[in-house]
């Protein structure tokens, strides 16, 4: 079987899936507007937590084709990026259970306001949040340096990674909108990715 049009086409699906995700999940200020929102919108919610799960799977069947565009130069620099990358993928997946169990708890109004705050300042729950967006990232910071030393991709593709990523230091302080919209940067690496792979050049190289 010829894998890599396959992985290239799910690391495609699955940014496209983070993206939608990202555009559908609801944004709140507090407490209060999440429950109103998952009680309001439950069925969004759960949309959300679904497309996030497929983009999980999606972008973690993708990930071969990335490490065959950093077989040689930016090797190692290009696994420890995978790995990175595989955590924040997985936590992906965790976050959209969380969603999923979040909502079963507000729609048997097993929680309150005074209990949502709790729970988003336990530890164990912040440190989960801190290293699933780190892994993402940080992931995907460490993946454009190791296409830029690679030098397999057009210079376009990794510089929007970089810049995806290094938007995080800043998306605090954007509108939301424009905060989210960042994401197509994203996207327009992923496709970078998986075009460059596939491509008759690419493939010869390869095998």
């Amino acid at each position: 079987m010829d894998w890599l049009p396959v992985s290239a086409a799910l690391l495609l699906t699955g940014a496209l899936a983070l993206c939608l995700g990202g555009f559908l999940l609801p944004s709140s200020d507090d407490a209060t507007d999440t429950l109103g929102i998952v009680q309001d919108q439950g069925g969004q919610w759960l949309t959300v937590a679904v497309i996030l799960f497929i983009a999980s799977v999606c972008l973690t069947l993708g990930l071969p084709t990335v490490l065959t565009l950093v077989e040689r130069r930016g090797r190692t620099l290009g696994l420890i990026s995978a790995i990175v990358l595989e955590v924040g993928f997985i936590g992906t997946a965790g976050f959209a259970m969380l969603m999923v169990f979040f909502r079963a708890l507000v729609v048997s109004d097993a929680l309150r306001d005074n209990g949502l705050d709790a729970a988003a300042s336990e530890a164990g729950l912040t440190a989960f949040l801190y290293v699933w967006i780190a892994g993402l990232y940080l992931g995907e910071l460490l993946l454009g340096i190791a296409l830029l030393r690679a030098r397999t991709t057009p210079r376009w593709v990794p510089v929007t990674l970089v810049l995806h990523a290094l938007s995080f230091t800043v998306s605090s302080v954007l509108p939301d909108f424009l905060g989210r919209a960042m994401i197509l940067l994203l996207v327009a690496g992923y496709a970078g990715i998986a075009i460059q792979a596939t491509s008759p050049a690419s493939r010869r190289r390869f095998t």
